[in-house]
């Protein structure tokens, strides 16, 4: 049995989501500084089988890409030169965040906890990959 691997990517932090095995539902994952997260990895990989990634890709409202592309693209390369054997798949991952924001509304979640950003990262990345799955 093997998973997708979601990644809502930050120059700061990552936001990480997973499918179960049969691959039909996201579940946050973690949220890991940016400049660990191939140490994380290599220790998920270790556990677990990873078919593929997906990464989120923002645009602007014109469709144009964000200026955050320039940071993922070079993440990317890393994660494909690391990673060779696991595709990398883009996803839209305009209003993610809005989106994150509003579930935690709507979750209960209160106010301190709803300003923690690594939670709206893994969130994120969760709804990326829920997204992506349809």
């Amino acid at each position: 049995m093997s998973k997708i691997l979601a990644f809502d990517y930050g120059t700061v932090r990552i936001g990480l989501a997973e499918t179960d095995d049969l691959k039909m539902m996201s579940f946050g994952l973690d949220t890991v500084p940016t400049k660990e997260i191939f140490s994380y990895l290599n220790n998920y990989l270790k556990n677990n089988t990873v078919d593929e990634f997906v990464i989120g890709e923002p645009k602007q409202m014109d469709g144009t890409p964000s200026e955050s592309e320039i940071f993922i693209l070079e993440f990317i390369k890393k994660l494909q030169k690391t990673y060779h054997h696991i595709p990398i798949k883009r996803f839209d991952e305009r209003f993610t965040s809005k989106m994150a924001f509003d579930t935690m509304i709507a979750s209960g979640i209160g106010k301190k906890k709803r300003q923690n950003k690594g939670l709206v990262d893994k969130i994120s990345a969760t709804i990326i990959l829920q997204e992506y799955l349809k």
